[in-house]
């Protein structure tokens, strides 16, 4: 049985998973493939911290470049994370001709427009299932299994700390700071959470599908990103009274000659799929023309459920030497020559619903005067509803929109903002609920 050797740059959580499973299920993988996948190689900085896993002698190393030059390497994983020394050792790979599999999404978000095209020179693949999703089988269902759809828009939670966060403060009432505590404490969080709650993270991940979906180059830059720091128990607890609730969400619909792209904290309805996704599980609902909606859902994360996702990517890879084929599939949705540079919809041009919140003086005249404003600016009221007691004087207005346009929108914020009667910064929160429209 033909041999393919490995080479595992990075042995943090991740990668000490795909070594477990390349190891401890070798005999199985290779009867489904056909083939021995060997772990020649691992490199990793830390050669001193004991993982769990009995690598034979020389195995382990910490010279990175010792595994990238080695002429009988066949495949390449790269698990180091970051952009500059990952991208670099990736790029040095794909000169020397390996196939290489990845699971980062922050990378290929940034230069992963470079990264298939010197891939594509050297006729090599690349394989990134674990950047999207964790185990959910994302990219591979919109490249493969969805082939003959014409992709009309995707809408998905991915990333499983803001969700865990959001679950906690609607079902436990927590604060959002208590809830980010409890998720670090379990290790959904990284000590330093901001790529996560602040929405980085999802964004990463909606820009490489976008691609996938629409064939279109990979544009982190233009996408809308908005994190869920600011969102509050008294929002969370006010969209459950009126049916809703909140996740954040990565909104991807194609309309003709744009993109729309977003990431932002979104209210959906009770009987939306998503809704009922919490915890720290991701899901992603994708319409396609011939399938309508389907719903991927899983583990986003997590040592044993990303490292399930990379294997599968390695067992593609060795199929694919197996066959002597490069290029059965392509690194995107479309042959790279049919990859478009399409426009992401500018964000003061979307069309959605909103969520309004305003804590004012109780006084007459104070909902004429923000009612006014709205109205000057086209923006046509659902609901408005007086909730709660009056605070310091104060009481919370929330209203709910029929569809309006965001430029309009922040021009009435900015004037309403202003107003006197106004006693505190008003709340927003965009709402995709399509029962909408008259």
């Amino acid at each position: 049985m033909r041999k393919i050797n490995i080479g595992l740059l990075g042995c943090g959580t991740v990668g000490t998973g795909v070594a477990r499973i390349l190891l401890e299920k070798k005999d199985l993988i290779s009867s489904r493939i056909g083939a021995v996948l060997e772990l020649k190689y691992v490199a990793d900085l830390d050669t001193s911290l004991d993982r769990g896993i009995k690598f034979a002698e020389g195995v382990f190393v910490s010279d990175a470049s010792k595994v990238v030059d080695d002429p009988e390497i066949d495949i390449i994983i790269e698990l180091i994370g970051g952009e500059k020394i990952a991208k670099d050792l990736i790029l040095r790979a794909i000169d020397n001709k390996k196939q290489i599999v990845t699971a980062n999404k922050a990378l290929l978000a940034s230069s992963g427009n470079e990264i298939f095209k010197a891939a594509g020179v050297k006729g090599v693949d690349v394989a990134y299932e674990a950047s999207v999703g964790g185990c959910m089988p994302v990219i591979k269902s919109i490249r493969e299994s969805l082939i003959g759809n014409n992709i009309s828009s995707m809408t998905g939670i991915l990333n499983g700390t803001c969700n865990y966060i959001l679950s906690k403060i609607t079902d436990d009432g927590s604060t959002f700071e208590a809830a980010l505590l409890e998720a670090q404490i379990k290790g959904f969080a990284e000590a330093d959470p901001t790529l996560d709650i602040e929405g980085l993270d999802t964004a990463h991940k909606l820009a490489v599908i976008n691609s996938i979906a629409y064939g279109m180059e990979i544009n982190l830059k233009d996408i809308y990103i908005e994190g869920i720091s600011k969102i509050t128990p008294l929002d969370i607890e006010f969209a459950g009274q009126f049916g809703y609730r909140i996740k954040l969400l990565a909104i991807s619909k194609h309309r003709g000659n744009f993109v729309e792209a977003r990431v932002h904290p979104t209210m959906i309805p009770f009987r939306n799929m998503l809704s009922n996704v919490n915890g720290s599980l991701n899901a992603v609902t994708i319409t396609g023309d011939d399938v309508g909606d389907i719903l991927l859902y899983g583990k986003g994360a997590g040592m044993m459920p990303t490292a399930s996702a990379i294997i599968s990517d390695i067992a593609d890879l060795a199929r694919n030497i197996l066959c002597g084929s490069v290029g059965r599939v392509p690194l995107l949705s479309c042959q790279m020559t049919n990859i478009r540079s399409i426009p992401i919809l500018p964000v003061d041009e979307i069309l959605t619903q909103y969520y309004f919140r305003f804590s004012s003086q109780d006084r007459p005249g104070v909902l004429s005067k923000i009612s006014g404003i709205l109205g000057k600016y086209g923006i046509s009221l659902k609901s408005v509803h007086q909730k709660g007691r009056k605070t310091n004087g104060s009481v919370p207005i929330v209203m709910f929109t029929h569809l309006c346009r965001e430029e309009d929108v922040r021009k009435a914020f900015d004037e309403i903002s202003k107003l006197d009667v106004v006693s505190s910064k008003p709340a927003l929160i965009r709402i995709e609920d399509d029962s909408e429209e008259d």
